[in-house]
């Protein structure tokens, strides 16, 4: 299962993606053996006049030959884009009637070079996707892998589309993981950088879910299939980021809704300067001066680039026109549970009865080695605290569902639980005599206050102390909320059905004063929609199911990619690979650079156009000048919107 082997595909949407990249790089080679073909008959023209003059209507054929084959192209999409009129097919249309002018007065070297530099110039528009194609291939490279498959305790060497879900695979250091599953066996690192931007290595073991793309760099793991091919977390990532580049952005939306009239104006200029200077070649180099290429490229090239640079930070942008809503966001509505915090309990504080220095760790201690015989969350979480080779040795390990877990360590009867089980164990520990009093006392145990979950131990009928868990902001929490604020997200909500007194206390530790607890789904839904009546733009963050309908009505929907559901990624716009919520504030900064840098492409896509428009229509230039103005504001455009590839969030 290693890349040598990353060859042949046999999933539909890795076959999909590869008839796609045949086709796109057969048209671009076509137009690229004709170009090449027309230059050189064009230099052999040349050469004829210059050194047999007396050839010159043999020159003239060959350069006549050059123009037809130059031409094919050009006509082409010019008559495709009658049907679907765009800025691009403008630009053919106008090019194929100054061709045309050319051959009616018989100018056929510009009946060639003016469509000679035209195609080139598409061609490189074509290769400036900034790398696109080629990035979106090389994510889509790693779904076709081969993997080792387990089947009745032998190992078979498999095509990654021939995997199903249920399927055990052996994933051997240096691996490419082929499908998305979870580890059954085996303790090891994986390498997720190529999915979530993430550079450190990510500790796995049994029932951790494991993504296709990452690399096994440690021992060897028994892993389960549950997703292949499209349906995996990085064909998902890669059929999005297709729909990406392909989405217009709304600049360009406008623009088009404007090309047939703007290709009226053209023609209608061009006719006025034939009829004023009776010259065909003012005429043609009116048409091509007005070719909008610099326009075209103007918002795309800056899109594309963003959602490459997006992608580099583990941040899934699911379409174009969502950077243009990223870039207006001025409110947050987030959810808590997984979002802000981390999603899982952990020991906060404990509360030892005796003051003597040794309690506090005697307790964490029977009560790490109680939890680790429980499958309960709470006891997962108080075992956690204390490492595996430290916890006590227990006999006679008994769980009691929804109450509590007992043993016996080194002799002594110990119990780890609510109070009211509590009461229980120190009952049972005491004469009959004493019974009634002791259950007295043990329900009159004061319990500490707190806003979670709180157990305690009892070690031969004596209470040791208790145990205050908690789910916990997560560690960049604050300094990314603070961060969105700065951005200009000043107006903030948490967003939970969560307790009040939970959903407060996260609050108050993270610098968010308006709270909405205890809502469910719907609530949220009319929660964020009466965000937007009262004219804010809210980025809504979350990662459940019950999130999916507020991610949907919000400006921006974000969703936590490590952990969230189905149902909350299908329903976002964005999607955080590495669950980092800085990257919200990266995602902020991204959108409004893109923003600038497209404003300014467009300003130079218009001022550029309109500049040697009127340089060609009072007779400045001819049309081959014209050709080459014009490829050099498609080049400023594109070299500017490249610029956005070397952008680094240092904030985040």
């Amino acid at each position: 299962m290693t890349d040598a082997h990353a060859g042949h595909a046999h999933s539909h949407f890795a076959l999909g993606a590869s008839l796609l990249d045949e086709g796109e790089r057969f048209s671009l080679g076509l137009r690229l053996s004709l170009a090449l073909a027309c230059a050189g008959l064009l230099l052999l023209a040349l050469g004829l006049l210059i050194v047999a003059p007396q050839q010159a209507e043999l020159a003239h054929l060959i350069a006549g030959i050059a123009a037809l084959i130059v031409a094919v192209p050009v006509f082409t999409e010019a008559i495709a884009g009658l049907r679907t009129p765009t800025l691009h097919a403008i630009t053919d249309q106008l090019v194929a009637v100054a061709v045309l002018a050319a051959w009616v007065v018989g100018d056929l070297e510009s009946a060639a070079l003016v469509p000679l530099f035209m195609v080139i110039g598409h061609i490189l528009e074509e290769r400036s996707l900034l790398g696109s194609q080629e990035a979106i291939a090389a994510l889509a490279r790693l779904t076709r892998t081969k993997a080792r498959k387990l089947v009745n305790g032998a190992v078979i060497e498999v095509e990654a589309g021939e995997l199903h879900p249920g399927d055990r695979l052996e994933v051997r250091p240096g691996d490419r993981l082929a499908a998305d599953g979870v580890v059954r066996l085996g303790v090891s690192s994986v390498d997720n950088a190529s999915l979530t931007g993430e550079s450190v290595p990510i500790e796995v073991a049994s029932g951790d879910a494991v993504l296709a793309g990452a690399i096994n760099l440690g021992g060897r793991l028994d892993v389960e299939v549950t997703r292949t091919g499209a349906d995996t977390t990085l064909g998902k990532v890669v059929s999005l980021m297709r729909a990406a580049e392909r989405a217009k952005p709304p600049v360009t939306r406008l623009l088009e809704r404007h090309a047939g009239h703007y290709l009226f104006f053209v023609l209608l200029l061009a006719a006025a300067t034939w009829f004023v200077t009776s010259s065909a070649t003012a005429m043609m180099t009116v048409l091509v001066a007005a070719c909008p290429c610099a326009l075209v490229l103007a918002a795309p090239a800056t899109a594309i680039a963003a959602i490459a640079v997006a992608g580099r930070f583990g941040i899934l942008v699911k379409g174009t026109a969502f950077l243009e809503e990223l870039a207006e966001v001025d409110a947050l509505v987030i959810d808590k549970t997984g979002t802000v915090t981390i999603g899982e309990l952990r020991l906060v504080a404990t509360r030892p009865v005796s003051a003597a220095a040794e309690a506090d760790q005697r307790l964490r201690l029977i009560a790490a080695s109680l939890g680790a015989g429980s499958s309960h969350p709470v006891s997962r979480a108080v075992a956690s605290a204390v490492p595996a080779s430290e916890r006590l040795l227990v006999d006679g390990l008994a769980e009691h569902p929804g109450l509590g877990v007992t043993g016996t360590v080194a002799g002594s009867a110990v119990a780890l639980g609510r109070a009211a089980f509590l009461a229980q164990r120190m009952d049972l520990n005491r004469s009959p005599a004493d019974s009634q009093a002791a259950s007295h006392a043990a329900n009159g145990l004061e319990i500490p206050l707190h806003d979670g979950p709180v157990v305690g131990v009892v070690s031969d009928g004596a209470l040791l102390g208790w145990l205050l868990l908690a789910d916990e902001p997560r560690a960049e929490a604050r300094h990314a909320l603070a961060d969105l604020r700065h951005l200009g997200l000043k107006h903030q909500v948490l967003l939970t059905g969560d307790r009040r007194s939970v959903a407060e206390r996260i609050a108050g530790q993270l610098g968010i004063t308006v709270v909405e607890a205890e809502v469910l789904p719907d609530q949220k839904l009319a929660r964020v929609r009466a965000e937007l009546a009262a004219g804010h733009r809210p980025l809504v963050v979350g990662d459940g199911v019950n999130d999916a309908l507020a991610l949907k009505a919000g400006a921006v929907g974000v969703a936590m990619g490590g952990k969230g559901t189905d149902v909350a990624l299908a329903s976002a716009d964005v999607v955080l690979m590495s669950d980092d919520l800085r990257r919200l504030g990266t995602c902020i900064r991204l959108a409004r650079s893109a923003r600038r840098t497209t404003n300014i492409n467009v300003a130079v896509g218009l001022g550029w156009t309109a500049l040697i428009l009127a340089g060609g229509t009072i007779g400045w230039y001819g049309p081959l000048a014209a050709a080459l103005l014009h490829n050099l504001g498609t080049l400023a455009v594109m070299a500017n919107a490249g610029r956005l590839l070397r952008y680094d969030d240092q904030t985040a």
